[in-house]
């Protein structure tokens, strides 16, 4: 058994393909929660074309905290799956994630991510080469649109804070042995189609970190990302030179830019990235 929460926010371009590639793997005991957050346009009619095999709650919030929340409310299997909107779970991902917790090795993982550049520049899929190939993104748990708790793991936190990184916040709720990659799942994850996109995410995810450190200095503690050694590595080919260059680019602009909205963080208003979201 267990529970699949996706808020979903203005989503209509992909909710269908996130919900069929979970309705493929579902069982006997899954629930399927899709939470409409504020929607605007017509994701919550596609979503309850697929009633009665998932539920589908409506809430005026524009809020994907309260959506994750909501979803948990409503929720009453273990684990629980948090998945964007944007994701699909590919074929048997599902099946892994579940025995994988039910081992009971982690109290939290993730699928690897399947990255689809369908629509993306050179620029794009170079800062991706090198992001991929940082240590911290090969020992597991990156939250790249979907991570997973076992139910001794989602008893490490009440509700979802009001964050910015949900993903971030999870991650670092547990130590590095206590968190893990499913072998063999793979989540496939639309990628920005141009670089003005990917730094709008990126601020975010800045955005996010720096907020975190800020508000739980003692949780940031389980995370030890080591990107130096990461980028030192990639430069032994000189055939990476280009890429490294536009993920430096990307990594000095995009905190810059966090620094400067964290100091008006009331205003702040979520930055999505609408490139891949087209149907």
């Amino acid at each position: 058994m267990s529970t699949i929460i996706l808020p979903a926010y203005n989503e209509s371009g992909v909710i269908a393909a996130a919900i069929e590639s979970l309705l493929r793997q579902v069982e006997e005991g899954d629930e399927v929660i899709v939470v409409c957050n504020g929607c605007k346009d017509d994701t919550e009619t596609i979503a309850r074309s697929f009633e009665p095999a998932i539920t589908v709650i409506s809430s005026p919030i524009p809020s994907k905290i309260n959506a994750l929340n909501l979803g948990d409310q409503h929720a009453r299997t273990y684990p629980r799956i948090y998945m964007d909107a944007d994701i699909r779970l590919a074929d048997g991902a599902l099946g892994l994630i579940k025995k994988t917790l039910e081992i009971g090795q982690y109290l939290a993982v993730s699928p690897d991510p399947i990255l689809d550049y369908g629509r993306s520049s050179w620029a794009v899929k170079a800062y991706y080469d090198i992001w991929l190939s940082m240590p911290f993104c090969q020992s597991g748990m990156i939250g790249a649109g979907v991570y997973a708790l076992s139910e001794e793991g989602r008893k490490r936190f009440d509700n979802f804070p009001d964050v910015i990184a949900d993903d971030g916040f999870v991650r670092a709720l547990f130590k590095e042995h206590e968190r893990g990659k499913v072998i063999g799942a793979k989540a496939i994850v639309r990628v920005p189609a141009s670089l003005h996109w990917l730094m709008k995410i990126k601020v975010r995810s800045r955005m996010g970190q720096m907020q975190l450190t800020n508000r739980y200095p003692e949780l940031i503690k389980n995370e030890h990302k080591n990107r130096s050694g990461g980028i030192l590595s990639a430069l032994i080919n000189p055939l990476n030179w280009p890429k490294v260059i536009v993920y430096l680019y990307v990594s000095a602009m995009s905190r810059i830019l966090a620094r400067r909205r964290l100091l008006n963080i009331a205003a702040y208003q979520w930055e999505k990235d609408n490139s891949s979201r087209q149907k």
